[in-house]
């Protein structure tokens, strides 16, 4: 018996170490990117200093001459890098593909200055980005929720830097946004007899004051799909998630309070969006991304939105299969779309080569 528990120490000691030298060289790996083969091509991961911060920015495509397409990650919070060429393969033929670590998220979290943090901040810098991605050409931007407000009101004070809008799971109007989802979310419990959900439901009343509040409504959202419909396609980027190369050990391991600090931070400017009276126009195109069966930020008010707004073009186009998380839920069809609508608006020769350092 003395010497089965002696084997076992010794297994489980070789097992501990090896752990702990794995994780040691993880440490070490830096980020990356993987490469894509041309002349003109581009893959590498910047840091661009935004509003005095450095931030991180992916830039893929296969010519850097191409018009850059700047990806505004929701949340906030929610940067995206090890994911984000799942579902920008087909884009990178024909753009420059930007996705960028808002200030406060992923690998643009280290050294953050939690007390500049806020709604106006992270516009200002997605300005800024703007401005040195295209020089002196415009770009296309598309913003994912949360980062359909940043962009929305980027592209409202500076349309000048932009070919076209794309919103995408866009907030509309913050406080019918939750009552829309509450009640829904209600409803679904109420016909599947789900006595836990409805006692949990009954604890809390929209609008929301608390990130508790909004994580308690969006976990049970999530249960009945409302949130993401397609769930085997999303769970398809876990390898990404967990190993992707655009991320470092060190950068994983803060990602999440990052995310959770950001929510916290920025809730004072998630509490009262209202885009119908705040932002009634916009002087670039626009098209509207639209799941079905969100509702997280519901289909309704994108489409009351989209019918009042002026602009010299607004298109809502639906994803039938799909709730908020299109890119992931539908990338194929997302794909598609973006290049069906944005590429029509590129003027020939208009675009200039991408710096080749930053």
């Amino acid at each position: 018996m003395r010497l089965w528990t002696v084997r076992l120490a010794k297994g489980l000691g070789s097992l501990l170490g090896a752990v702990a030298l794995a994780l040691v060289l993880w440490s070490l790996v830096p980020a990356g990117t993987r490469a894509i083969p041309g002349e003109h091509a581009v893959a590498e991961i910047r840091r661009i200093e935004l509003g005095g911060f450095p931030q991180a920015v992916l830039l893929r495509g296969v010519d850097r001459r191409n018009p850059v397409l700047l990806y505004v990650h929701g949340g906030p919070g929610s940067a995206q890098l090890p994911v984000a060429r799942l579902y920008s393969g087909e884009l990178e033929k024909h753009f420059v593909v930007a996705h960028w670590d808002q200030r406060g998220a992923g690998a643009s979290c280290a050294g953050v200055d939690w007390s500049r943090l806020s709604l106006e901040r992270i516009v200002a810098d997605t300005i800024e980005l703007a401005e040195a991605l295209g020089g002196e050409d415009r770009i296309f931007l598309l913003g994912h929720s949360w980062g359909s407000l940043v962009g929305a009101l980027a592209v409202q004070r500076r349309p000048d830097l932009f070919y076209a809008y794309v919103g995408l799971g866009q907030l509309v109007e913050r406080d019918r946004q939750e009552r829309i989802s509450y009640d829904w979310v209600v409803e679904q419990a109420r016909r599947a007899g789900d006595a836990d959900a409805l006692a949990a439901l009954a604890t809390i009343e929209p609008p929301y004051s608390s990130q508790r509040e909004f994580a308690l409504q969006r976990r049970w959202l999530g249960k009945y799909h409302g949130d993401v419909y397609a769930t085997e396609r999303a769970r398809e980027v876990w390898p990404a998630v967990l190993f992707g190369r655009e991320y470092t050990l060190a950068t994983r391991l803060r990602y999440k309070p990052c995310f959770d600090r950001s929510l916290e931070v920025l809730l004072p400017d998630r509490l009262h969006v209202d885009l119908l009276t705040g932002v009634p126009r916009l002087d670039v195109p626009v098209f509207l991304f639209v799941g079905r069966h969100d509702y997280n930020t519901p289909w309704a008010l994108a489409e009351e939105w989209a019918s009042r707004l002026e602009a010299p073009h607004v298109e809502l186009v639906w994803f039938e299969d799909a709730g908020h998380l299109i890119p992931l839920e539908a990338p194929e069809a997302f794909q598609a779309r973006l290049l069906e609508k944005l590429l029509p608006l590129v003027p020939r020769g208009s675009a200039r080569p991408l710096s080749p350092s930053g």
